[in-house]
């Protein structure tokens, strides 16, 4: 039996960027959901919104029980991974997940997760320090500010409520608010 590159396809979970910056080919993309894990902004950017000197924040996952992570999932030919392994190197790793489409059908797949204890992770803050952190941080893709605010556009579209985001964009807002007193 020939095997083609849809036989091949697999199925990845996005809850970042990947969400709004698709610069790879996919075979299909859906919504899903991801349960047990939390979007937060606890990882570092050395190498896209911040510098090794200064990272910026972006998102990773964390394990949550009772957290219901809303994302993209896109099918993709294994080749993609060459180009994303790269572009989510600092810290990244790929691990097997389930996760549910809007129709309640559920895949395996597999996701990036920054886990505690890779270089780049910063942990847990408050949102306003979140925002703070974010609003002076750039890096080689530009200003951490951007990714944030993308971020929280594209939930909005995908009709996710996500409170951790929602609260850092309020935050930074807040900031560039008191900037222009």
């Amino acid at each position: 039996m020939t095997t083609t590159a849809s036989d091949e396809a697999i199925w990845l979970f996005g809850y970042g960027s990947l969400i709004y910056k698709v610069d790879f080919p996919y075979l299909e993309r859906r919504r899903a959901r991801l349960r047990g894990w939390a979007r937060r902004f606890w990882q570092g950017s050395h190498d896209h919104r911040g510098t090794p000197e200064a990272p910026g924040r972006v998102v990773t996952l964390v394990a949550d029980p009772d957290a219901v992570c809303i994302g993209m999932a896109y099918r993709v030919t294994p080749a993609v991974f060459a180009h994303l392994d790269h572009r989510e190197k600092n810290g990244y790793a790929r691990i097997a997940a389930d996760f549910r489409f809007d129709d309640d059908s559920e895949v395996r797949g597999l996701v990036y997760v920054a886990a505690p204890g890779n270089e780049a992770y910063l942990g847990p803050a408050d949102e306003a320090a979140i925002a703070r952190h974010i609003a002076g941080a750039r890096g080689p893709s530009g200003e951490n500010r951007d990714y944030l605010l993308a971020l929280a556009a594209a939930l909005r579209e995908l009709g996710s409520d996500d409170a951790h985001v929602f609260g850092i964009e309020r935050a930074l807002h807040r900031i560039g608010d008191d900037a222009t007193v």
